[in-house]
């Protein structure tokens, strides 16, 4: 029987920086999500942003309890997930630096809904239906309300750095009916 190579990166019990480690092989994308509440803009570059369902369009996003944003969302009830290009990696480290002038020399676009920037590869605009806490995060279900794409490629987050998606192009994908998986052809 082979042994499982997997095995021997286990750790009993998961400690923090072991855990960071692992989850850091999964690469994201890296959004900026802006609030605004009592006429106070806020923003923080956040990668743990997922669509959740297409009927209706939902997301999830988790975001620090910390943050100001955080506190901006929960008042507001509304926030924008801005989609960075590949070219806008300093923008995700102004958004993620605390203390920072986060809006200085960045267009913005002022809807109903708060800020949004107007740069941004892609966004979408939201509307909390729920949240919950989970650990130091607060998890945001929200309805998207408005969305709209442009032309370009992602900002990537890999490991702690931030890169470019480079598309697999000699792949020929196929769905098979038999277990409606992916698999290559």
């Amino acid at each position: 029987m082979l042994e499982d190579p997997m095995k021997q990166n286990v750790v009993q019990p998961l400690d923090k920086a072991e855990f960071r480690n692992v989850v850091g092989h999964f690469a994201s994308g890296v959004t900026i999500v802006t609030a605004a509440h009592d006429g106070v803009r806020y923003g923080a570059t956040i990668s743990a942003v997922t669509s959740l369902c297409d009927t209706p369009p939902m997301v999830l996003v988790c975001v620090n309890q910390k943050l100001g944003t955080h506190a901006a969302i929960r008042k507001a009830r509304h926030f924008t997930i801005n989609i960075l290009g590949e070219d806008q990696a300093s923008l995700a480290h102004t958004f993620a630096t605390p203390g920072a002038d986060k809006f200085a020399d960045v267009a913005v676009h002022h809807g109903r809904h708060g800020p949004r920037l107007a740069e941004a590869l892609a966004y979408l605009t939201c509307r909390v239906v729920d949240d919950l806490e989970g650990g130091t995060h607060r998890i945001f279900v929200a309805e998207v309300v408005e969305a709209q794409a442009g032309t370009g490629n992602p900002l990537s987050y890999y490991r702690g750095r931030f890169g470019h998606f480079v598309p697999y192009r000699n792949a020929m994908w196929r769905t098979t009916q038999a277990d409606n998986a992916v698999s290559p052809h």
